[in-house]
């Protein structure tokens, strides 16, 4: 059976309604929309009672996994399962990599199509669209509904309302298994936007801009309400951008309102869906069925239940506030979204570029590919620049092509690519190459996710990438209307008071309590610090190896921090071998076990980025057992626990570490003698029980304190892991 784009998936039948699940009516203490949302999804907890930083398991509406599907359902067969406990449940998507025609490629892709069919999944063929962007168009991403994917850039159905957060891939076994696994719930930051956008001024620059002004880490591993008057000026589409950002922003959830703009966008959906099918007139054929998700009844429903608001008195972590009339168009870059720059300003320097893209769930929808159209209209791409362009689904591009606009590009010389993610991911044709600088409408600029690592990487809206295009270096379209713009400095952005914490809200120092059985006392080994802050999971795992599925952990071992510092794998293995550290404690006794092995110590923001669950098993596997870090990304810790790599954080260390050791005492250029990973031949020991760490060198001794795992986590540890800790649930059931 071969599979039309634009149609339903596999099978059409009723879905679970989310209309019919009922929100607390009334709640013991004030809480936001986020927490009320996750409450209806929130297992075994009364009404009421979710809030920031609590530990829940959630049964989430939907669970989607793409190219990353094989890897899921290797995991769903060892940890023992056998059956699906819920098949509505789950979306496939089939997106990443779809440029490789390989007999390996395509056999994969096969093996999930099959295992979809065998279980009743709904199932998207490679060439149907990135996963995200049919999550939207589909419905499986609904307003007021809680949706996960294995992918980081699920934040964005916070653009419709949906509370959309990541997951990896061991949690999308557990939910296939179990129709549900654990999440912490982040904590609540309110982003106010004010004012409006002056005309050429896009949400892809608020979402640049708001990077690049708070780029503090104030919204790390946070959930974000965007509220304030200048919501209602942004169209879906500019809100789907920035809930997809969100993510680079450091956030795990970005969400918006459920307003008339939005129901009316709803309106055009349903009109479109209905558009895909016709009845006859003729007498005996039945009319075909109705869509399962975007439907008159379910929309009638979502218009008539009372708008959900945040409770007066709800707790927020802080309150940011962004003028959007302040703004002009604005680039991020080059290789960081925390650096934006005013587009005026940087015009100045005429920075050449060899490649531009408009491709990837970010800005590749109909009214993304229309702004691009309109500056590209009667242009041609510059000599020595390809411009490659990819819609976000095969119905953005029907749809486009059917305005014109798709042509339009294609005459200009622009490169067609199927949809998908193709370079955004670093995948298939079109990469960045040693030298070269890119200008993309992409999300994410890290050093070497889209090419080569020496390349140079720059973010911005459809209309600056065309135009870009078009001049052979970084600039705005003609159309740009300078006298209607404010003026090119940055905008006004600023961190609101807010009110004071309560006790209940602080999070506070658990008592000690036992070791679970067979979990470390202690871990110990060479200390090896990387000065770097926001140290990505592109730098600990290159992405041209994230979905090779049979990659064994001894090569893991071999590639991991490779974009980052391409001799650590070499010195961590030297280290171990010269030390002679063995792979598994001597001694099991009770927990009198000391684990020896590397301890990794970076900086902030430590794992940020991509779902990527090798950036964990790589550093896990190369015999780093333990990572010390100022802060950690929040998928990225979520990865460790799943798969028995501790997280500590220890601030004072890293600043220590920093002022003694780092070039200039600042982190981010290496070490004082050029090298990227700095050895010292400091010996570190960490007790598990009190939490005490201490660091020896040869004339240096100094003790610090962490907080140590809880229970929970060192279960997880000693079961090897989110996996073997499923497997022993369903034994201890059978």
């Amino acid at each position: 059976m071969r599979f039309t784009s634009g149609l339903s998936p596999l099978r059409a039948r009723p879905d679970r309604c989310a209309y019919r699940r009922l929100f607390a009516t009334a709640s013991s203490v004030p809480q936001t929309i986020i927490e009320k949302v996750v409450q209806k999804y929130a297992v075994d907890v009364p009404n009421g009672k979710v809030r920031a930083g609590d530990y829940v398991m959630i049964r989430p509406e939907h669970v989607m996994t793409h190219d990353n599907t094989g890897p899921v359902i290797s995991k769903f067969k060892s940890i023992g399962a056998t059956k699906i406990t819920d098949p509505r449940q789950l979306v496939f998507t089939l997106d990443h990599d779809v440029q490789n025609k390989s007999e390996k490629n395509l056999a994969k892709y096969f093996a999930i199509e099959s295992f979809a069919r065998q279980n009743g999944v709904d199932f998207f063929p490679a060439g149907r669209g990135i996963g995200h962007q049919v999550l939207v168009e589909e419905g499986y991403a609904f307003p007021y509904t809680l949706t996960v994917a294995s992918d980081s850039h699920s934040n964005m159905y916070g653009g419709v309302g949906c509370i959309g957060t990541p997951i990896v891939r061991t949690d999308a076994a557990a939910l296939w298994a179990t129709g549900k696994t654990w999440w912490q719930v982040p904590r609540m930051v309110k982003v106010e936007l004010r004012g409006k956008l002056a005309p050429g001024v896009t949400g892809k620059d608020v979402i640049v801009a708001l990077c690049g002004s708070f780029n503090k880490d104030e919204v790390l591993n946070a959930a974000i309400e965007f509220t304030g008057e200048g919501v209602a000026s942004l169209s879906v589409d500019e809100r789907l951008t920035i809930a997809n950002m969100t993510t680079e922003w450091g956030a795990l959830v970005g969400v918006f309102p459920v307003d008339r703009t939005l129901l009316e966008w709803y309106e055009q959906a349903l009109k479109r869906v209905e558009l895909r099918s016709f009845s006859s007139g003729t007498s005996g054929i039945p009319a075909p069925p109705e869509h399962p998700r975007i439907n008159r009844q379910r929309l009638d429903a979502l218009k008539a239940t009372p708008p959900l608001t945040s409770d007066t008195g709800a707790s927020y972590s802080s309150h940011l506030v962004f003028d959007l009339s302040t703004l002009v168009p604005h680039v991020s870059g080059p290789n960081s979204v925390k650096i934006s720059t005013p587009l005026p300003k940087l015009e100045e320097s005429r920075i050449p570029i060899q490649k531009a893209y408009l491709v990837s769930c970010t800005n590749s929808r109909v009214s993304d590919i229309a702004e691009a159209a309109a500056v590209m209209e009667g242009n041609r791409v510059s000599q020595g620049v390809e411009f490659y362009i990819a819609a976000a689904s095969s119905l953005v591009q029907q749809e486009s092509e059917r305005l014109g606009h798709w042509g339009t590009l294609v005459a200009s010389g622009a490169k067609v690519l199927p949809a998908g993610c193709g370079p955004c991911i670093g995948l298939g044709t079109g990469l960045l190459q040693e030298g070269e600088t890119g200008i993309s409408a992409t999300n994410r600029n890290y050093k070497g996710r889209m090419g080569h690592p020496k390349a140079q990487a720059y973010l911005a809206s459809p209309a600056v990438v065309a135009a870009s295009a078009i001049k052979g270096y970084i600039c705005g379209p003609d159309s740009l209307d300078s006298t209607s713009l404010p003026p090119p400095g940055a905008p006004t952005f600023y961190v609101a008071p807010s009110a004071p914490l309560t006790s209940s809200d602080t999070l506070v120092q658990m008592a000690d309590e036992p070791l679970f059985p067979g979990f470390p006392s202690a871990f110990s080994g060479r200390l090896l610090f990387a000065p770097q802050d926001n140290l990505n999971t592109d730098a600990l795992y290159p992405g041209k190896y994230t979905y090779q599925d049979d990659i064994t952990l001894e090569r893991q071992a071999q590639v991991v921090m490779e974009n980052y510092d391409p001799t650590f794998a070499r010195a961590v293995a030297s280290l171990i071998a010269d030390q002679r550290i063995s792979a598994r404690p001597a001694s099991t006794d009770g927990n009198d076990i000391t684990r020896e092995g590397v301890i990794l110590v970076s900086g902030y923001n430590f794992g940020t980025g991509s779902s990527r669950e090798q950036a964990a098993t790589a550093l896990k596997a190369a015999g780093v057992p333990v990572v010390i870090a100022g802060s950690f990304g929040d998928i990225f810790k979520r990865n460790a626990i799943n798969n028995g790599l501790v997280c500590l954080e220890c601030p004072e260390l890293v600043k220590d570490l920093t002022d003694g050791y780092a070039k200039d005492g600042k982190r981010g250029g290496g070490g004082k003698k050029g090298e990227l990973t700095i050895d010292e031949g400091h010996e570190i020991r960490i007790n598990m029980r009190d939490g005490s760490v201490v660091v020896k060198g040869a004339e240096y001794e100094k003790q610090y304190a962490v907080r140590t795992v809880g229970a929970s986590v060192q279960e997880l540890w000693v079961c090897g892991g989110l996996e073997g800790y499923i497997l022993k649930s369903i034994q201890s059931q059978s």
